[in-house]
């Protein structure tokens, strides 16, 4: 597993946290894997989910770092959701 994922899988796992988040969502880091987050918390996956969310390293790092709005990052066409967009919604205030 890259380190990308690793820290992905902890940053998620941060902040899932106590988050009232129902269903799954995957996230697909270009180059370097994907990490599915659900009630039982993150973890690096590839299996299927109710929305997939698709950025590079640079993008996904700076929605964990709080420096990019998840919502931002999409209109801004740095991040791709394919799937159940009111799940991607619930998700980016998680996140946001």
């Amino acid at each position: 597993m890259s380190d990308v994922i690793t820290a992905a899988v902890a940053a998620l796992s941060e902040k899932m946290s106590g988050a009232d988040f129902d269903g799954s969502a995957k996230f697909v880091i270009e180059g370097e894997g994907s990490v599915v987050v659900d009630a039982s918390g993150a973890r690096a996956s590839d299996e299927e989910a109710d929305v997939t969310l698709t950025a590079d390293a640079d993008t996904f790092q700076d929605m964990m770092a709080g420096n990019l709005n998840p919502t931002s990052a999409f209109m801004s066409g740095k991040l791709s959701v394919d799937g159940d967009m009111s799940k991607a919604m619930a998700l980016g205030s998680v996140l946001g």
